[in-house]
């Protein structure tokens, strides 16, 4: 014999090459679908929602800023929020740079 058992198992297997690519390909595009379900969604969540909490504030609400400072808004234009930390001292701030709005008369939410 001047075939091997094995050569002739290899090559056959090389004829379903689309297949093959197919079933390694699999576990790839199962891991990305978990991933997606698991970290980007729930993060991408988590950034509407901050973006629409930043974007509601108004006068009177609680916030904090990216910096830590805790103070209450007095005025609310298009991008700048005025929030006294302070009696009688008052910031402008970038509402973009708040990180937690606590609405008026309302408590802390539970975190989820």
């Amino acid at each position: 014999m001047f075939i091997t058992p094995a050569y002739a198992q290899t090559a056959g297997a090389a004829s379903g090459g689309s297949t093959a690519f197919l079933v390694q390909m699999a576990p790839l595009v199962l891991i990305f679908i978990i991933f997606w379900f698991l970290l980007i969604r729930p993060q991408q969540k988590r950034m509407k929602d901050h973006a629409a909490k930043v974007a509601a504030v108004q006068k009177n609400d609680q916030v904090v800023t990216s910096g830590g400072i805790i103070g209450k808004v007095t005025k609310v234009d298009n991008d700048i929020a005025e929030v006294e930390i302070a009696t009688g001292v008052k910031v402008k701030v970038v509402k973009s740079t708040l990180s937690d709005v606590t609405p008026a008369g309302g408590s802390r939410p539970a975190n989820d």
